[in-house]
Order: C-alpha cells, then structure tokens, then sequence
C-alpha cells in the first residue's frame, strides 16, 4: 500500500511538473531558436520527395486549378483557410509567394518524411502543434491544387510564384 502510495505521488509530481509552468502558446509570442533559423536556411527549398521540378505556364491553367479546388475542398478545408488565417494548419494565402512549387507539392505527397525531416515544415508543426495526416494525394491531383493555390493568390495577393524570385 505504501509503495503503491509513493508510485502515485511520484507520477503526480511528474505530471505537475511535466505540464505546469507554461503560459499558453497564444501569449508567448514567436521566438525562432537559433538552431531553427540556421536549420531553415540551410533547409532544401525544393523539400524532400519525388517532386524535384515543376514546369509552370505565366497564366493559371483553369481546368487543373478547377479540379485542384475540388480535391482542397474535400480534403483540405476542414484544416485549412484559403484566406491567410490559421485553423487547425495554416491558410493558404500567399504559399506560392512563400514557397517552391515543388516543395508545396512535397509537402501535399510526402507529409510524414517532410514533417519528421524538412526544418520547414518542422517549424509549421511547432507554430501549428498538430500533425498534418497524410492525405495519400497523388503528384497528378497535387498539381492541380499547386494550380488552385497559384489562383487563390492571384486572386487575394495580386501575385503568385514569387518564391521563385
């Protein structure tokens, strides 16, 4: 009875102590360690996975950003905003101007190797705190919701594609 009583007290404490003394998240502000800066910069822009090149015509293709919006909607918005607000992920506003087309695409096929591996998207899984499940999207339906993202950002920013200035 008493070592039962000391192995309940010890994992109370360990619980208080593992989980007390943080203010929430929303007060603390954005603080980047240094080792996740120097990790971003040094970070692949091109992300992790099969996407390695992805040829982009000047105007938005309607038909792959109509059929991108369709898979978006069935997969994506219970998560995510098109506008620049955060729900559950981030909003999608401005990722073509933020982000390689290939690494929007690796992120959308290759979830699980980028979260565990890509300081990037590690720094999104900080900032957001849950993981984003893999959708089993393929490299065809990933492009055309690339299409649809470069739309929405036309159509919000006035741009798109500047993160390949």
């Amino acid at each position: 009875m008493k070592s039962s009583m000391l192995l309940s007290l010890g994992v109370a404490i360990l619980l208080m102590t593992g989980c007390g003394g943080e203010s929430s998240r929303e007060n603390q502000g954005s603080y980047t360690p240094p080792s996740a800066e120097k990790a971003k910069s040094s970070a692949d822009p091109k992300g992790i996975g099969e996407v390695r090149s992805v040829e982009l015509g000047e105007n938005v293709d309607e038909v792959m950003a109509t059929e991108g919006k369709a898979v978006v909607d069935m997969k994506c918005t219970a998560c995510h905003q098109l506008n620049d607000k955060r729900v559950v992920g981030p909003g999608f506003e401005g990722v073509t101007n933020r982000r390689r087309p290939e690494w929007i695409m690796n992120m959308i096929t290759n979830v699980d190797v980028m979260l565990d591996e890509d300081p990037v998207a590690q720094q999104l899984l900080e900032e957001c705190l849950t993981r984003m499940p893999n959708q089993n999207i393929s490299v065809a339906e990933a492009r055309n919701i690339l299409e649809f993202f470069r739309k929405n950002d036309e159509e919000r920013t006035g741009t798109k594609d500047d993160a390949l200035n």
